[in-house]
């Protein structure tokens, strides 16, 4: 596993950290380097594109982007990079995350986000660590175990529960 930064997480408010940090602890887990940061689509947007500009020459190699309500965020990411962008949208507003969950989804042709539950960044992080171990057999390895202990997890929780 490298140790130059691989992944960056944005998202738009700092009122999504708690729900975002979660995607930075499963990263961890898998020893991939991150950055995060909190840049707005709409209170920041020249800031936004500056840091968008230096992702790559920094060694990121796909994008977790979280954002609730009107979620611009992710698609902004995505128009400005040719790096994987996964979209995690986050639960509030009047409409509860749904808003955010469509927004994120129903990307215009040529600008994919893939997008998970809402709430969903450690979801996220792990779909982030599948796309770099398509070039990484270390990860590959890890990420075969932690499906083989998600196994062990659920079959103890079956024997338990049986009578």
């Amino acid at each position: 596993m490298s140790d130059s930064i691989r992944v960056a997480i944005v998202y738009g408010s700092a009122s999504d950290t708690e729900i975002m940090s979660a995607a930075g602890k499963a990263l961890e887990g898998y020893g991939v380097q991150y950055e995060e940061h909190v840049i707005s689509a709409h209170r920041a947007p020249r800031t936004l594109v500056g840091w968008l500009e230096g992702l790559e020459s920094r060694g990121v190699q796909a994008v977790i982007a979280g954002a609730g309500l009107s979620a611009a965020l992710p698609g902004v990411v995505a128009a400005h990079t040719t790096l994987p962008v996964i979209g995690v949208p986050i639960k509030g507003g009047a409409l509860d995350g749904l808003d955010a969950l469509l927004a994120i989804t129903q990307m215009p042709p040529g600008v994919p986000v893939a997008s998970v539950g809402l709430n969903g960044s450690r979801n996220a992080a792990i779909l982030a660590v599948q796309i770099l171990a398509l070039g990484d057999p270390s990860l590959k390895s890890a990420l075969q175990k932690a499906k083989s202990d998600l196994e062990a997890t659920a079959a103890e929780a079956l024997a338990k529960g049986s009578k």
